[in-house]
């Protein structure tokens, strides 16, 4: 299932989620004036779980370690992985934005991706392979979702073979099968680690946090506040 747009209308322009894309997608084009698969640009502003846990020598010229999680969250691996998490973050990214208000979103979604990436980082320590994107923070921003709008229909794409089928869901239901497909594909990454190449406990942190900030700050901040 692949979402395409909810039904949710929102009471205001969502400016951090729309200032979030547009960072994203600026750092992709500089990225393509390295060449977008240059390991160099992965090394430098990707998160290295063995680097920020001391156990190898930083890069000369890198980032300290920990300013990779967050630099990491901006870049991604290739324009399809890009795509992808900008669609995410625009569906679900505008209505939690409208809830939580602009300032708060926007250390909601760092937060999240933060967390995501201390998460990778906890359960392979020893990795030297680069972790880069922003899935995790818009796992937190999907969990977050999930927590506000449990029964928002949201419409997906579903692929039978060669027919496609549009299906309009409830939020909890599309969101709680992808927790459930995080959790298996998981379980496989401990037996075979980068399985898949996705850092899915990364997504389950961020996750996680998204839903407890969620149900902490929605009757804080709900109808309060823009910024």
């Amino acid at each position: 299932m692949i979402p395409i747009r909810d039904e949710l209308p929102t009471r205001r322009f969502p400016v951090v989620t729309v200032l979030l894309i547009g960072l994203n997608v600026a750092v992709f084009l500089f990225q393509a004036l390295f060449d977008a698969s240059s390991d160099w640009f992965f090394l430098k502003f990707g998160l290295i779980p063995a680097l920020l846990w001391g156990k190898v020598q930083p890069l000369q010229g890198g980032f300290s370690p920990v300013v990779t999680l967050f630099t990491s969250q901006f870049v991604h691996g290739n324009l399809l992985h890009l795509f992808f998490n900008m669609l995410y973050l625009w569906i679900f990214g505008n209505n939690v934005e409208d809830i939580l208000g602009r300032f708060h979103f926007l250390l909601f979604y760092l937060s999240c991706g933060l967390t995501a990436g201390l998460v990778h980082a906890a359960v392979f320590p020893d990795s030297l392979t680069p972790t880069v994107g922003a899935s995790g923070a818009i796992a937190g921003v999907m969990g977050g979702y999930l927590v506000l709008f449990p029964y928002a229909r949201v419409i997906v794409m579903v692929f039978w073979g060669f027919f496609v089928q549009f299906l309009r869901v409830p939020a909890a239901v599309l969101l709680g099968f992808w927790v459930i497909l995080q959790i298996v594909y998981g379980l496989f990454s401990l037996a075979i680690p980068n399985y898949g190449g996705v850092a899915w406990f990364a997504h389950l942190g961020g996750f996680l946090v998204g839903v407890l900030w969620s149900k902490i700050a929605a009757g804080r901040f709900y109808r309060r506040s823009y910024w």
